[in-house]
């Protein structure tokens, strides 16, 4: 009756899907949970979150998560009303049109590239560690594509290998978290919680907002995610009931995740004065010796690259989503080869071969222009977060041309509240992002995500301007 349901809903929306309905309601939040991923964001970011504000930077666990809650209720009343593969893409159709939705997804869509590149790039020398070996700047780069097209290969295989290990990466990670959170604070505590209190002298002898605001940019990167779980509605049962739930329960058990386990590695921390000051220049590892030993830590890397893989496998899967999106509705260059699903696994393979194919192309730049690369994949999470709000923004436009959500989810008078919350923050956590805070540093560095901002918008606008292709019905 579900599946006759969503077809029913579907085929009002103008679709007919060819998807295999076979996501349970806690794989598809295994695949928001592991696209989130707490553990590869807080180890990743952790020593600059730490040289940035101190062990306060913990805070901005718990405020973020707020800001991003409210943007996922708005994502939940969208997703309950258009339960539509591609995500973003097409709930910024429905809300305000083809092309805001185009340009919507254009960003949406180069930020999941460089996602994926950033997390291959960042969980590279995770994997060298495991073996104990040193591997040169190139080797780096190997391991990186290596993981790109593991994680192809993996979504070859269909949904139901996506739901598998998505739900197995999910079990891994929270029991991860959870144990060598616990072990952390009950046997290897340094500090007490009044630490977290400490600032360590970073404001300097200003105002310590600043610092605190540039430290937020750490928990930023924890929280998106969850909108992965809308980006394959057509092979979740009960889509339009089952997504917002799943959204929800991301936020909640993945910010959860991250935040305890930051508290433990910040109460766990042996030097804190080297870890802020830069000298402990990787105090996750130093963190993880000191407490469980060379075997420990490496059992721990073991972990962490599990959460590594399925991260990369959930990531990769919401992007084919958006391109295979983005074809169906003969939105680019391409879209009638684009616009397959495999007969056999009935996954997009094609739009596959594209997402692993692009973001190995960004990492292997690294071979000769390391800067390069960094610069690039610093527009993973802003760019993230400006697609966010160009929803946030469509469901305002939407709500003042008279539009009342009609899901099996929705926020009731209280929609235009949140919905304006949601938006100041949004707008808030952007400028956060793009601030420039570093003028010792190269240009590209201190303006990375200024930078490839422009350069993504700027490209698309042109693409918009002389390709139009909002205009092909």
């Amino acid at each position: 009756m579900a599946k006759d349901h969503d077809a029913e809903q579907l085929r009002e929306l103008g679709y007919t899907s060819n998807f295999e309905r076979t996501m349970g309601f806690w794989e598809n939040f295994s695949l928001g949970f592991t696209y989130l991923s707490p553990v590869v964001g807080v180890y990743s970011v952790f020593a600059m979150a730490l040289r940035a504000g101190g062990p306060p930077m913990i805070w901005n666990y718990l405020l973020v998560g707020l800001g991003q809650l409210l943007v996922c209720l708005i994502f939940g009343e969208v997703v309950s009303q258009y339960p539509i593969s591609g995500g973003l893409y097409p709930w910024s159709l429905r809300l305000v049109g083809r092309r805001w939705a185009w340009m919507a997804g254009w960003i949406y869509g180069w930020a999941l590239f460089t996602t994926v590149a950033a997390v291959a790039v960042g969980g590279a020398p995770f994997l060298a560690q495991l073996f104990g070996v040193e591997v040169s700047s190139a080797g780096m780069i190997w391991i990186a594509v290596a993981m790109i097209l593991a994680s192809t290969v993996l979504n070859f295989t269909g949904t139901k290998t996506l739901a598998r290990v998505a739900m197995f990466g999910f079990v891994c990670e929270l029991l991860g978290a959870i144990c060598v959170g616990a072990y952390l604070l009950i046997t290897a505590r340094h500090h007490s919680f009044s630490v977290l209190f400490n600032t360590f002298q970073t404001a300097g002898s200003g105002s310590y907002l600043p610092a605190f605001l540039a430290s937020s940019v750490a928990a930023m990167f924890c929280y998106y995610g969850f909108e992965a779980c809308g980006d394959v509605a057509e092979e979740t049962p009960n889509a339009g009931s089952a997504i917002p739930k799943s959204m929800r329960l991301t936020i909640y058990v993945g910010g959860g995740a991250a935040t305890f386990v930051c508290l433990a590695l910040l109460l766990a921390v042996p030097d804190m004065g080297a870890a802020v000051s830069g000298t402990d220049k990787d105090p996750v590892a130093s963190t993880l010796k000191a407490a469980m030993g060379e075997t420990g830590f490496r059992a721990v890397i073991a972990v962490v690259m599990v959460s590594f893989i399925s991260c990369l496998l959930s990531l990769q899967a919401a992007a084919s989503r958006v391109l295979f999106a983005f074809a169906r509705d003969r939105m680019m260059i391409g879209h009638r080869f684009l616009n397959h699903l495999s007969p056999k696994t009935r996954v997009p393979v094609r739009a596959l071969v594209v997402t692993g194919l692009i973001p190995a192309l960004i990492a292997s730049i690294g071979h000769w222009l390391q800067d390069a690369v960094n610069t690039i994949i610093s527009f993973a999470a802003i760019g993230i977060y400006i697609a966010f709000q160009m929803v946030v923004t469509g469901a305002v436009y939407a709500r003042l041309k008279g539009w009342k959500p009609k899901g099996s989810f929705t926020l009731g008078r209280y929609g235009w509240p949140i919905n304006i919350a949601a938006l100041v923050y949004g707008i808030a956590a952007v400028v956060n992002m793009l601030w420039p805070r570093a003028p010792q540093d190269p240009w590209f560095v201190n303006y990375g995500m200024i930078f490839t901002t422009i350069v993504v918008i700027a490209t698309g606008a042109l693409y918009m301007a002389f390709g139009k292709p909002y205009a092909k019905k």
